[in-house]
């Protein structure tokens, strides 16, 4: 059964949701639960490779432990905002970017902003180009300069490629395999990480890390909330990437669709084109009658959801940041700025001395297998999202080619590969990170504001988020709209000197 093509869902364009029952969740008890969970492992992987590996050291070595403050505040909200994306899929089995285009004015106007903000946030490969660089430290034993650019550019394009071949050959269901190596990861690098902590950092870095969690900074014996004379950008780029950040937050609702919670169940994934099947993914949502049946198990796909979250992302991103950031300031003097080729191997290059060749290699290969999976699940979740808004909003692409899903999700996915190498030319790798970091900033300042408008405007009232829910939500779009507005002017005073958006100004010519 169809609702009214008048209904409110529909006047934006795009087809009514239809009707049906809320599938039961499954069995949480024991061990089970970590076949239920699976999202929050999969964003939790993609946010460890590129604020805690690289963004958040190169600030904590600059400015101090200090600013961990900002990551507190972070990872709440992205909880937050990550578990209110998912509550939409629940109630429809639709990503929360197709619930962005089911508002006013119209369905093709979301549909160009987001595919506009995935394409500025990850349409290039800075993670494969960052990787390129502990791939290079590995073979040559030496940190990568200016004149190795040529050789990390080419090394960048074959880790970039290698993240494509997984996409093309990842089984029956890409979400799954994305979910089995990102947990492999997790338990391997922060498991690595905390065992080196405990070896090499100091009394003084554990502290000063729990302390700077609050603000407070212990070499200067004084809580220290944005440093004096800072360079926005990196800060922007530190705040945006803490936890995972823009429409790496938006992909959980995605990969959540097709794990199958909630409505997802009824609506369908996106297969893999080698190992796949063909499978009916459905151009529109379905939505379920609240009653008390139906409530008893929106309840227990909710608590699905608070453990996949608030359990795995939430404490995952803490640690993810909190460790790098001990293990670093033990390892690097302060004050150096890390910042260049060679940024994903300073870490093994510093311990070589403290702990031989064997750590040295070991740190090595962590940085690129951090930074490699990063690669493949933003690759793969941008692929995922823009696939999702052409299926949701184009009939001609629906029924391209007989409907296979699997033809428009591939050719997303080799428009992207031309791009990332053109785009691995533009600039270091580094500054393709920090400028991408700071797009998800901007990303969070919509997207919070977004879906807030669309789960009380779409959902029954018994599954609307509660006040403080709301509250949160208003008050992440201010926190990042700040940053936004520090790094885009220079200051809170505008600095023609420093603020990002008049540098683009002159080199444009109209500066």
């Amino acid at each position: 059964m169809s609702t009214n093509p008048n209904s409110v869902e529909a006047r934006s364009g795009l087809q009514p949701w239809k009707v049906t029952n809320l599938p039961p969740p499954p069995s949480t008890k024991g061990l089970s639960l970590l076949a239920v969970i699976g999202p929050g492992a999969i964003v939790l992987g993609a946010s460890i490779g590129s604020g805690e590996w690289l963004l958040g050291p190169a600030t904590f070595i600059k400015y101090g432990l200090g600013l961990l403050w900002l990551t507190s505040i972070a990872v709440f909200l992205q909880t937050v905002l990550n578990t209110e994306l998912i509550r939409y899929t629940l109630y429809t089995g639709e990503p929360a970017v197709t619930g962005f285009m089911r508002t006013r004015p119209h369905s093709t106007f979301w549909a160009w902003l987001y595919a506009a903000l995935f394409l500025m946030q990850t349409g290039w490969p800075a993670w494969a180009a960052n990787a390129a660089g502990a791939v290079f430290f590995l073979v040559a034993g030496t940190l990568a300069t200016r004149d190795d650019a040529t050789s990390v550019y080419w090394i960048g394009c074959g880790t970039f490629l290698i993240c494509v071949g997984i996409l093309v050959f990842s089984g029956k269901r890409i979400e799954r395999t994305l979910e089995i190596l990102n947990w492999v990861m997790i338990v391997i690098i922060l498991g690595t990480l905390f065992l080196l902590c405990l070896v090499f950092a100091t009394p003084s870095s554990w502290l000063g890390a729990v302390v700077g969690l609050v603000g407070f900074d212990l070499n200067a014996g004084r809580f220290s909330l944005l440093p004096a004379d800072a360079d926005w950008l990196l800060i922007g780029a530190f705040v945006g990437y803490s936890g995972a950040g823009g429409v790496a937050n938006l992909m959980v609702s995605n990969w959540s669709r097709d794990k199958g919670f909630g409505m997802g169940q009824v609506v369908g994934f996106i297969p893999a084109a080698v190992g796949g099947q063909k499978v009916k993914l459905a151009h529109s949502g379905s939505v379920f009658e609240v009653s008390e049946t139906s409530l008893r198990s929106w309840r227990g796909w909710w608590r699905i959801v608070r453990y996949d979250q608030w359990g795995i992302f939430f404490l995952g991103a803490l640690l993810g940041m909190i460790l790098p950031a001990i293990l670093y300031t033990s390892a690097l003097e302060p004050g150096k700025d890390i910042r260049g080729l060679a940024i994903a191997s300073e870490l093994a290059n510093a311990m070589a001395v403290r702990g031989g060749a064997v750590l040295t290699l070991t740190l090595a290969t962590m940085s690129v297998w951090v930074l490699f999976k990063t690669q493949l699940d933003l690759l793969e979740g941008m692929t995922r999202a823009i696939t999702d808004i052409l299926w949701s909003g184009s009939t001609r692409i629906r029924q391209w080619r007989g409907g296979d899903v699997r033809l428009v999700y591939y050719s997303v996915l080799a428009a992207t590969v031309v791009w990332g190498m053109i785009a691995l030319r533009l600039t270091q790798p580094i500054i393709l990170l920090q400028l991408s970091a700071n797009m998800a900033g901007l990303v969070m300042m919509v997207s919070a504001l977004h879906i807030l408008y669309v789960n009380t405007k779409f959902l029954p009232k018994e599954l609307q988020p509660p006040l403080w829910r709301r509250l949160a939500l208003i008050f992440m779009s201010i926190f990042y709209g700040f940053f936004v507005y520090l790094w885009l002017m220079g200051g809170l005073i505008p600095d023609r000197g420093k603020g990002f958006l008049f540098s683009l100004l002159r080199h444009i010519g109209l500066g």
